[in-house]
């Protein structure tokens, strides 16, 4: 039996990050649109990549990738939007 190791806990702790956003965001108790949102799906994507360095996987790798990135265009945009 595999043990439970730092890089899954801190894929878990990405998860929970992300999963709690999007439950957040659903539920309306926060704008998707907003830093709390966007930084929650940034860093859950990337703790999670970090995680992959233990058990790599590339349609994970692909999908965590492309959710930070568009987390970190979205922080991008609001910072511009608020000058």
């Amino acid at each position: 039996m595999a043990s439970f190791t730092l890089l899954d806990a801190i894929g878990m702790v990405g998860v929970l990050l992300m999963l709690a956003a999007y439950a957040l965001t659903v539920s309306g108790r926060i704008d998707p649109l907003r830093p709390a949102a966007l930084l929650c799906n940034l860093v859950g994507a990337v703790a999670v990549l970090v995680s992959l360095t233990g058990a790599f996987n590339w349609s994970a790798v692909v999908i965590e990738s492309a959710w930070a990135v568009i987390a970190a265009a979205g922080l991008v945009r609001w910072v511009v939007r608020r000058r």
